[in-house]
């Protein structure tokens, strides 16, 4: 094993040792504050955020508008393929954070706006970064796995244990999926547009207010990227060594 790989190991083990945390004072608390906000925001609200969830990680899964047209390239060392990875994450949230002041700067119509765009913005660079650790995207159970991180970033405390460990044991979760004809009905919408939704609405609102909304809007998007790209680049990170040791090409 590399210098390199034991550096990767020692940082995937702390990252573990976070995601699985129990849920604190703090996430109880707010989980109560985000149900309140959800009852004030009109109903017009609620469809619109939901409808436009839905619609593009649906459309993500199904089209091949994030598709690359060329063959995935050949595998790259995790020391390159994390290089790699980094400049996607700097170049995205530099993406996210001008879209999210553009936004915000024209207040509440615009702000409404933003979600679909940055769910775009965030499906493009999960696309992106499976490439880059040259995994063919082609493949719906990798759209899957990419679908699994979107997840595993934005979920509740209260569901992140279960979400890693799927992602963690990957060779066997895909094991259960059905056929590529059928996957797409085994999706809980329901959970994953709440999920996301309460990660981000109170932000968002903020987001919505003209002027102030421009500031909030930047750092908000920057931040939502940030978090998306720790979490992809961990996971892919992770599955790649496993399949390193599963080929006994990772030695002590």
């Amino acid at each position: 094993m590399s210098k390199y790989e034991r550096q990767v190991l020692a940082e995937l083990s702390h990252w573990e040792t976070e995601i699985n945390k129990n849920p604190s004072l703090w996430d109880r608390s707010a989980k109560k504050l985000q149900n309140r906000i959800n009852d004030l925001l009109p109903e017009k609200v609620h469809q619109m955020i939901t409808k436009s969830i839905k619609g593009m990680v649906h459309g993500t899964l199904i089209g091949s508008e994030y598709i690359s047209k060329k063959q995935p390239p050949a595998p790259l060392s995790l020391k390159e393929s994390d290089q790699a990875a980094d400049a996607l994450i700097t170049a995205y949230r530099r993406t996210a954070a001008v879209e999210g002041a553009g936004t915000g700067a024209a207040g509440f119509l615009l702000g409404l706006a933003d979600f679909p765009i940055l769910l775009g913005i965030k499906m493009k660079f999960l696309f992106d970064t499976a490439g880059v650790y040259g995994y063919d995207v082609k493949d719906y159970r990798e759209r899957l796995y990419i679908l699994y991180i979107f997840q595993l970033t934005y979920s509740s405390p209260f569901k992140r244990k279960e979400l890693f460990e799927k992602i963690a044991n990957w060779d066997r979760t895909i094991t259960d999926f059905p056929t590529e004809q059928l996957y797409l009905q085994n999706i809980d919408w329901q959970s994953l547009q709440q999920d996301y939704r309460d990660h981000i609405d109170l932000v968002k609102m903020l987001q919505m207010v003209p002027g102030f909304g421009a500031l909030v809007g930047a750092f908000a998007n920057f931040r939502f990227l940030d978090e998306l790209g720790k979490t992809a680049k961990n996971c892919f990170r992770l599955r790649t060594l496993n399949q390193l040791k599963q080929k006994g090409w990772l030695n002590e």
